[in-house]
């Protein structure tokens, strides 16, 4: 018998992993690849709303979680994932620098936002009114993390490669059993693949498509991430991870003309230089219409979890929202209403 199998082995699946390992815990990983938000998401963390110059829901906590998770994270796959950079927000006007200083004066921002205006030029962006520093920023090169990681459970022999069979999921007593294999819990971490799950499909999963590129812009000399309408995410040799679009009723993840259009108009509202389009992606993301997570456990099976809907900020949620679930399952610490699927439930009643 294993502790916990874990459906799905995105952001969310490799925290939950992560955190029943480091507590000594049993795991396996049922996994088929259908899911690719996680595997082509921008892996920005930034604890600030630029658009609304508001924190991040409870931004200073995530951060102290994910630092460490992805710290340890590096030490047993021995590669780099996390890569620290300031994130400049690019003013377009002198009433947005002003924005900008009046937030900073906020108590929960003024440890994210610095109050010197950064005047470097950088070669490839006009800025005239120069830009704005968020601080504790960076980004998770999602791709090679679940590359890395899942080739790790593969040698350790605790992953599936297959496509998860519902039906063939029973639920006992006090665990549950897959085919041969029984487990104390179940954990599904699907992201978007959740509308196929029938003990969670009534939950609203709403999902939203974005569209990213990658380009190839010579002349553009950028080590920071630059962050208006869209960001632009140095990646070296001349290549930048440019993203993202936000599309409500798509839910298909093929990039589209619209997408690409879209994206195209907003990179030459940020810089001025030729650039070449290399790959176009898409994914839909797991997002939640009270743009909180889905976390807690079904109804009627106290052997069913979910750990879901981290939307735009899986690197940053998924750790704190992994631990806040092991640590309710183990130890009885109930999980805070914002997070718990119960809220959603009590309106379905």
């Amino acid at each position: 018998m294993v502790d916990y199998l874990i459906v799905g082995c995105g952001l969310a699946g490799i925290s939950f992993s992560e955190m029943a390992l480091a507590n000594a815990k049993s795991i396996l990983v049922v996994d088929n690849d259908s899911q690719n938000s996680s595997k082509i998401a921008g892996g920005l963390y930034n604890p600030v709303i630029l658009k609304r110059f508001s924190e991040v829901w409870q931004a200073r906590e995530q951060l102290l979680v994910m630092n460490q998770f992805y710290a340890d994270l590096e030490q047993k796959l021995q590669i780099k994932v996390d890569f620290k950079k300031p994130i400049l927000r690019k003013f377009f006007s002198v009433e947005e620098q002003n924005n900008w200083f009046a937030a900073s004066d906020k108590p929960a921002l003024a440890p994210f936002l610095s109050t010197s205006i950064v005047t470097k030029k950088y070669s490839g962006i006009d800025s005239p009114f120069h830009y704005g520093e968020v601080l504790h920023t960076g980004y998770v090169d999602t791709a090679a993390l679940l590359e890395n990681y899942k080739k790790y459970l593969l040698q350790e022999s605790l992953m599936l490669l297959e496509s998860f069979d519902y039906e063939a999921l029973e639920v006992l007593s006090d665990s549950i059993r897959y085919k041969n294999i029984e487990a104390k819990h179940i954990i599904f971490a699907e992201g978007f693949g959740m509308h196929a799950n029938p003990y969670f499909s009534h939950l609203p999963l709403d999902g939203t498509k974005g569209e990213l590129f990658i380009i190839k812009a010579p002349n553009l000399d950028l080590d920071v991430i630059i962050n208006t309408s869209v960001f632009i995410l140095p990646l070296g040799d001349g290549l930048f991870k440019v993203g993202a679009t936000y599309n409500w009723k798509d839910k298909t993840d093929l990039p589209t003309e619209e997408g690409k259009q879209e994206l195209v108009d907003r990179i030459k509202e940020i810089i001025n230089c030729e650039f070449e389009i290399i790959s176009h992606f898409a994914g839909v993301r797991p997002t939640v219409k009270d743009r909180r997570p889905l976390v807690g456990t079904h109804t009627d099976y106290e052997s069913i979890h979910l750990l879901n809907g981290l939307g735009t900020r899986g690197v940053m949620l998924g750790p704190a929202m992994a631990k806040a679930l092991f640590e309710n399952i183990e130890y009885g610490i109930p999980l805070e209403k914002e997070i718990n699927i119960n809220r959603f439930e009590k309106r379905k009643r």
